[in-house]
């Protein structure tokens, strides 16, 4: 045994004197220092196999010194988000805001510190988790550019009020109450008389429509003001004369809903120019129509280039459509196109909630030079159906996915209900079927069945099986249920030659080879429009008669099934109750009687 140390001693004493070699200065002077000194691939190692004392406490770190670049608001801001005056006074008013706690340049740096009776790093070092080497991680990296002298770049992020921060990041408005405080915008009285003026810089608007609802999303009344803006100036700019000639471009956004597929785009083109015409009227003078769809890019970089042109240097662009239309997701689109998407404004609130922009916002770095870009708050259209729903209502109707067919096979007497929103009659046939294509939201629940049976349908199956509306009191409350008549003819089978659309809600494709008189039913002051087929395809399943497959019909099933498995069972035990005898005053008086 003594021998086997002293075999280990000089390669002990090594291993000491080099961990020790640098607190231990008087022994650079033995042999065993001319060695050469050997990279440690573990300095931890060091503190449990040397014998120096461990070295004193070090002072506790400097009060950490909160960083003053916190974003200021002043009582005048707007939410870069939604538009809104912002205010820190009241919660519960639109526009609430809190400023950020306030916090130390670098508290992501602050770590534990390590203690010699860690247990962790013996065993991380033998795996080889904790290796020696540079550290790349963000906190190391800005202290070094802090000890460098040059302060990392930090992306500013803007400050937005609480109802933007709630729909960014849960998608709801946390205040549902706060939003009959909200006001309505008007942009014929608020911006109609820059249109009308004759001068002023060169005015460009955007007239958005939703693809899938375009006749309810299409902004009439901006159209006919730019129409009579436009004949009112057009003599003053032919004879020369400075005049301000306003601009119409038709932007049709959410194309990615429609089944793309199977239509042409120069077929939606010339579809759309004609429905917006008929709208607006006529005189209508538009400077260019675009298919866009802001979430997958389509059209975006030619929508972009077209704006530029027509603005010019100085111009004032205008983006008008109706609530819930796709606005603000298209203007942060063109901003990704352009490169100037986020710096100190920020981007624009984006949310399937009808109404996120309040107020007027202009978009900077978009267009170039002097040019200015302008988001808009939606448009309240009251012939929508969609203005009279709840949100919970809403997220039934509002199509969000590519749009499928629905085709049933009908003869006359039978109907087809959308929900508990629209019904479709059809009175009398030429032929001796129709073929009826439903292009709505598939969460729609649809029922086809006899007319005769349509009083009864409304009375025990509107609000549950048929929804929206959602529960039996909102029947009453959407409005008085109205009959409207078409006359309609086709001359082909195989595709729609006709619609009848009801704005905010879908529409019905009809295709028959000969004439039918059909009756729609909705609630009263709902647009119901007949027009030209957008989409000639029909599905090559037909529907079946009843309730369509749906996951609001089945959970109205049960808990019908439930309340009238509760009502048999009630009745049974009252049935058992006046059958079975019971401890009644006529056995207890003589049996009280026998016992005295």
């Amino acid at each position: 045994m003594l021998s086997h140390a002293r075999r280990l001693q000089p390669a002990l004493r090594r291993l000491l004197r080099a961990g020790a070699a640098p607190s231990l200065p008087h022994l650079a002077s033995t042999p065993h220092s001319l060695t050469p000194q050997i990279p440690k691939p573990f300095p931890l190692l060091r503190r449990h196999l040397s014998s120096s004392p461990p070295p004193p406490p070090t002072a506790s770190p400097p009060p950490a010194v909160v960083s003053p670049t916190l974003p200021a608001v002043t009582a005048n801001a707007n939410c870069p988000g939604c538009g809104i005056a912002m205010q820190s006074a009241d919660p519960a008013l639109p526009g609430f805001f809190n400023l950020p706690s306030p916090k130390s340049p670098d508290y992501r740096a602050r770590l534990a510190p390590v203690t010699d009776d860690d247990t962790g790093i013996s065993a991380s070092l033998k795996t080889g988790h904790l290796r020696e080497g540079p550290d790349t991680s963000p906190e190391v990296h800005a202290a070094a550019l802090t000890a460098a002298g040059t302060e990392p770049e930090k992306k500013s992020k803007a400050l937005v009020c609480a109802r933007c921060h709630s729909l960014r990041h849960y998608g709801h408005v946390k205040r549902p109450d706060a939003e009959a405080l909200l006001p309505d915008f008007d942009f014929v009285a608020a911006v109609g008389p820059r249109l009308a003026s004759p001068s002023g810089a060169r005015s460009l608007v955007l007239l958005l429509a939703d693809a899938s609802d375009f006749d309810g999303s299409f902004p009439r009344a901006v159209a006919r003001l730019v129409a009579v803006a436009g004949e009112a100036h057009h003599a003053d700019w032919r004879r020369g004369a400075p005049s301000n000639l306003p601009r119409a471009v038709l932007v049709v956004t959410k194309l990615d809903l429609l089944p793309t597929p199977a239509l042409s785009p120069d077929d939606v083109h010339a579809w759309a120019q004609s429905r917006a015409r008929a709208g607006a009227g006529a005189d209508l003078q538009l400077a260019g129509v675009h298919l866009v769809s802001a979430a997958r890019g389509w059209g975006v970089r030619d929508l972009l280039q077209h704006v530029r042109e027509l603005a010019g240097a100085r111009g004032k662009v205008w983006a008008v459509g109706a609530r819930n239309v796709g606005k603000s997701t298209l203007l942060n689109a063109i901003a990704r196109c352009s490169g100037a998407e986020g710096g100190q404004q920020g981007t624009l609130t984006e949310a399937p909630v009808p109404g996120t922009t309040l107020g007027v916002i202009r978009v900077n770095g978009v267009l170039g030079a002097q040019a200015k870009l302008f988001d808009t708050p939606g448009l309240l259209h009251g012939h929508q159906l969609t203005s009279r729903l709840t949100l919970e209502e809403q997220k039934l109707v509002q199509v969000r996915k590519e749009m499928r067919p629905r085709t049933y096979r009908l003869k006359a007497g039978q109907s087809i209900h959308m929900g508990g929103l629209a019904r479709l009659d059809i009175e009398d046939l030429t032929v001796g079927s129709i073929y009826v294509t439903v292009w709505a939201s598939p969460l729609l629940p649809l029922h086809m069945g006899k007319t005769e049976n349509a009083a009864s349908m409304m009375k025990d199956h509107f609000g549950l099986q048929l929804q929206p509306p959602i529960g039996e009191k909102r029947v009453s409350e959407l409005g008085k249920w109205v009959r409207k008549l078409f006359k309609v003819s086709g001359d082909n089978w195989d595709k729609n030659t006709m619609d009848i659309a009801i704005s905010g809600l879908g529409w019905y494709g009809i295709s028959l080879k000969g004439e039918a008189v059909l009756g729609l039913w909705t609630y009263d002051g709902v647009d119901v429009v007949p027009r030209s087929s957008l989409v000639h395809e029909r599905a090559s399943i037909f529907e079946e008669a009843g309730f369509s497959v749906s996951k609001i019909v089945s959970q109205a099933d049960s808990m019908t099934n439930k309340l009238k498995g509760n009502k048999k069972t009630n009745k049974k035990k009252d049935s058992k109750a006046s059958s079975s005898p019971s401890a009644a005053p006529e056995p207890s008086e003589p049996a009280a009687v026998i016992d005295a």
